[in-house]
């Protein structure tokens, strides 16, 4: 599954308390319908953000460039939100929790979803459904918007290198 090539996108949600904007990389995004507009992102079930979406029922997909911009936008992603979800990290670094949107570009949607600003394009969905899937989650959602922002190669794992199969 390591030698799957994937497509890196970071998904911008909403808290439910206090309305924060959040981030994550995702990489299985895919789109599932012409008409309607439908996209498919699959979350772990403990995900922070699959809980932010659940609650708002709304996200973003930014797409990132295949260029040391989109290396640099993507890096800060790699960090699950609370440090206590990678197994056998010191006491201090499990205690951490990762705003990785802090000190980025960014604006937000009319629904209150983040898009950054060095994104090659992005659109927000509205999240139709929720399901199950193992030890993932797929949101299934209905494309209200979206933009194109400049042209360029999109990011995948092939040009990074990363990999994610669990």
């Amino acid at each position: 599954m390591h030698e799957m090539p994937y497509g890196l996108y970071i998904i911008g949600s909403k808290e439910p308390a206090d309305g924060k904007v959040n981030g994550m990389m995702a990489d299985w995004v895919m789109q599932v319908s012409f008409e309607p507009r439908l996209v498919a992102v699959s979350f772990e079930n403990d995900s922070h953000t699959l809980t932010n979406i659940q609650h708002h029922r709304v996200f973003t997909v930014n797409i990132l460039s295949a260029d040391q911009v989109g290396m640099e936008l993507a890096r800060p992603f790699a960090q699950p939100y609370s440090g206590a979800k990678v197994k056998g990290r010191k006491a201090a670094d499990a205690e951490k929790v990762h705003y990785k949107l802090e000190g980025l570009a960014y604006k937000t949607t009319d629904q209150g979803c983040p898009v950054l600003e060095a994104a090659l394009g992005w659109f927000e969905c509205q999240a139709e459904q929720f399901i199950p899937i193992g030890d993932h989650t797929l949101v299934v959602g209905a494309v209200l918007h979206g933009r194109v922002e400049r042209e360029g190669e999109p990011l995948t794992s092939s040009f990074t290198g990363w990999t994610y199969s669990g």
